[in-house]
């Protein structure tokens, strides 16, 4: 190879080395206001990180996922989420998980994580899933959907609508796995007719093309969050 080629190469790889450093670290919350007076700041991007010399192996342990949650609420399911909030050894690791119980016939409503893919695992009973894609290029979006027995496996792709519903006539148990310490949860009903204070009904009159009335009929309904 000529002295010429090998700077080109060296040059090459420098450059990507540049932008493999240069690029944001992902976001583990919604925002992340900058603060100039460090005693101002409250959140990093993450978790303060404990002394190692004062870590025990209870930082890295949780029980009580054998336990069901309560699903005695409008919808019929609870999610018991463990995140770096309720394990703190797994901050900076960037992986979480839940224990998703339904009552017979209970939904887990529409609603995306924002920062993790989500892999979902059926321990008992039966699960009718799916999930929406984001716009398509040739317009629409396309809907993707199982119905998902004990031991099936099914996974939502990060950022998309999502839901399960039980189909069965007993409780139902899921395990899912969050790429993120920190996934988020936006449930779809909750953030557009429950946000605090509300959007404009003139906006979401004509954005979903109904009257104001049902607008105003569904913003005083009590809209459940997903955790």
């Amino acid at each position: 190879m000529s002295a010429h080629n090998i700077l080109v190469v060296v040059g090459l790889l420098a450059f990507a080395s540049y932008v493999a450093y240069a690029t944001d670290p992902t976001q583990l919350q919604d925002f992340c206001v900058g603060a100039n007076d460090p005693n101002n700041a409250l959140f990093v991007n993450g978790l303060f990180c404990k002394n190692p010399m004062d870590v025990t192996p209870e930082d890295f342990f949780r029980g009580g996922l054998d336990k069901p949650g309560n699903t005695h609420n409008n919808l019929g399911f609870n999610v018991s989420l463990v995140s770096a909030t309720q394990l703190p050894g797994l901050n900076t690791l960037g992986i979480s998980l839940a224990r998703i119980d339904y009552a017979p016939y209970g939904l887990n409503p529409p609603h995306i994580h924002p920062r993790a893919t989500e892999i979902l695992t059926v321990i008992e009973g039966t699960l009718y899933v799916g999930f929406v894609t984001s716009n398509l290029p040739g317009g629409g979006n396309k809907f993707f959907a199982k119905v998902l027995d004990k031991g099936d496996v099914f996974v939502f792709p990060q950022g998309l609508i999502h839901f399960q519903f039980n189909v069965g006539k007993i409780p139902a148990i899921a395990i899912a796995g969050l790429s993120s310490q920190n996934p988020g949860t936006t449930t779809i009903g909750n953030a557009v007719f429950g946000a605090q204070p509300p959007i404009s009904i003139d906006v979401l009159s004509k954005a979903f093309q109904l009257d104001e009335k049902v607008i105003e009929y569904l913003q005083s309904q009590f809209w459940m969050s997903t955790n």
